[in-house]
């Protein structure tokens, strides 16, 4: 089976969600948020939130029979979210989504979905791209050694424990119900994993948390982006520890680096960038 790079460019139909309170703190339950912007009568959506109102455009373009992808070979790579807009309770967003990029590469296929949220308003929410990963269908060439970076100056670090159940919370908050989440025995023998695996957004849901505790004074309306890149699996009762550093500061934002780390000290979320603007 071998990707439809021809596809790079097609729109699927839109779809339609209507934001509810309750969506909103599930959400949050199911990744440990602790924010109170996030809970109460009146909640704003966290920022890994957006992906919620997405998933019908995402299963779309997952299942495409045209597109021609392994789906026992996928995983997220990459995940980017520009935040333009406070998403409320009662919002009814339009989900616009299309095929971006395709590629083929020595180490698999990828291809990107990028989606745009618009409130009933006809402001844009918010705008995602999500990258997807095709493992092991390409050759494989071991890359050239590379001289580390040297270490940044952390502004911050931050540890979070992933629950033993928060795979099947997370499942049914965000509907993402991939089975590689839920059913051991299928991530052991279909997909070849020691056991379930945390969802890559979930992860990014930490992450998100620890840059909005500890750099946006955990207001979510300062955090205009966040971006991240999914490079190893997370399991359930791991340590996951946030760090981020101060990348530049410029027309009233900062933009800032981190990495997520699980108790090995090997990276799960690399290559992470947050957008936030400063204090008045």
């Amino acid at each position: 089976m071998t990707i439809n790079t021809a596809l790079a460019g097609k729109t699927y139909p839109t779809s339609t969600y209507k934001v509810t309170a309750d969506a909103i703190r599930a959400y949050a339950a199911a990744t440990n948020e602790d924010n109170p912007a996030f809970a109460g009568e009146d909640p704003v959506g966290p920022p890994a939130f957006p992906v919620v109102p997405v998933q019908a455009v995402l299963g779309v373009a997952l299942f495409d029979p045209e597109l021609n992808v392994n789906l026992m070979r996928l995983v997220h790579g990459e995940e980017d979210h520009l935040l333009l807009a406070p998403i409320r309770p009662g919002d009814i967003l339009t989900i616009e989504g299309r095929l971006e990029s395709i590629e083929v590469k020595e180490s698999g296929e990828t291809f990107t979905v990028a989606t745009r949220l618009t409130n009933q308003d006809g402001v844009t929410a918010a705008e995602l791209r999500s990258l997807m990963f095709v493992r092991g269908s390409g050759g494989r060439t071991k890359a050239a050694a590379e001289e580390p970076p040297p270490e940044p100056e952390y502004v911050f670090t931050t540890s979070q424990t992933v629950d033993e159940d928060q795979t099947y919370r997370y499942a049914e908050a965000s509907g993402d119900h991939n089975p590689i989440h839920i059913d051991p025995e299928f991530a052991r023998n279909a997909a070849g994993l020691p056991g379930i695996i945390l969802h890559g957004m979930a992860t990014m849901a930490f992450a998100s948390k620890a840059v909005l505790d500890n750099v946006a004074g955990a207001d979510p309306a300062r955090l205009r982006r966040i971006k991240v890149r999914f490079s190893k699996p997370v399991f359930p009762g791991d340590t996951l520890t946030t760090r981020g550093w101060v990348e530049s500061t410029e027309d009233g934002v900062t933009t800032y680096g981190f990495e997520t780390l699980n108790g090995r000290g090997s990276a799960v979320l690399r290559n992470g960038i947050a957008e936030v603007v400063d204090a008045p």
